[in-house]
């Protein structure tokens, strides 16, 4: 019955085993030296990635962490200040006018340079973290192009990357 099947379509026994037999060479060659690779260069690839999505999530924690930093120092220079001016006040029944105004003139320098220090830092702290995550973009897309980027793509990467971040 199988012999009447295979001669009905033209098989013969020689001809199936060399065709079998060069399929298995063409396999195993392929296999070697052609999906093996491919599939390493994707895993690393797969890698690659992840790691650059570890890095953003750690960079914002990092700017989640500075900005609590930042509520905290103005809230204590806030405290400071009501301090600095409660002080003033007690002690403004012993000074004339004069003194007293300046003791609130002081006061208010105190918080201004305070509240300037902490936006100063927050700004630099933005910065920063804007300018790593250009960084960590421009990383990344090279890496899973897989080629080097022209200052052009450069400078276009990091325009997108600041308009998200911005």
């Amino acid at each position: 019955m199988i012999q009447e099947i295979f001669t009905q379509f033209g098989v013969t026994l020689p001809k199936f085993i060399a065709q079998l037999v060069l399929f298995l060479i063409v396999y195993f060659v392929l296999n070697r030296y052609a999906f093996a690779p491919i599939l390493r260069i994707l895993e690393e690839r797969r890698k690659r990635i992840e790691e650059g999505q570890l890095n953003a999530e750690k960079i914002k924690k990092q700017l989640a962490e500075a900005e609590l930093r930042y509520q905290e120092m103005l809230r204590k220079a806030n405290d400071d200040a009501q301090l600095l001016i409660e002080e003033s006040r007690k002690n403004n029944e012993a000074f004339s006018k004069r003194e007293m105004d300046r003791a609130v003139t002081e006061s208010s320098a105190i918080v201004d340079r305070a509240r300037q220090e902490i936006a100063s830092e927050r700004t630099l702290m933005v910065d920063e973290v804007k300018k790593e995550m250009v960084s960590l973009v421009i990383k990344t897309t090279a890496q899973v192009a897989g080629k080097i980027l022209t200052p052009e793509d450069q400078k276009r990467l990091t325009e997108e990357a600041q308009k998200c971040l911005g």
